[in-house]
């Protein structure tokens, strides 16, 4: 079955709570990670790296340091600049100092940074309704910031 893209951005919903004892298929896993690969990237450099977390302890860890947040994506900046400034403008955490600690328990190299972190499970409760939207007059800006 096949959604179409705005019924599919519409319905997102964010499941906050997950079956500890459900694991992938190595075809699910697949799946997802050829799915995720196709998501475009600036002149194609691909510089993703995806870190499944699967040690239960170490996911204990990321979980504490980064307040629940899930597994990791990683970007590889390369020797790029522009790579590099993609990256370093994301955010993942809303304290900058938990991204190194998420990093080091992961052994991030160091050309690398972390991009975002995405938890993929089965969820046992249903996900919270969608909350409201702020207006698009608050969150959408012309040419610039004043």
């Amino acid at each position: 079955m096949y959604m179409d893209t705005f019924d599919a951005i519409n319905q997102r919903r964010s499941v906050k709570a997950f079956d500890p004892t459900h694991r992938f298929t190595t075809a699910e896993e697949t799946k997802l990670l050829e799915a995720a690969i196709q998501s475009p990237t600036s002149f194609n450099m691909q510089n993703w790296r995806f870190v499944i977390v699967r040690e239960p302890d170490l996911r204990k860890q990321i979980r504490a340091v980064a307040a629940g947040r899930g597994d990791a994506v990683v970007r590889h900046r390369g020797a790029d600049d522009h790579a590099r400034g993609q990256c370093d403008g994301l955010r993942l955490l809303p304290d900058d100092r938990l991204r190194p600690r998420v990093a080091e328990l992961i052994r991030l190299p160091s050309d690398h940074v972390i991009g975002f972190m995405v938890a993929v499970g089965k969820d046992v409760q249903p996900a919270m309704p969608k909350g409201g939207q702020l207006a698009l007059a608050e969150v959408v800006v012309q040419d610039r910031f004043a």
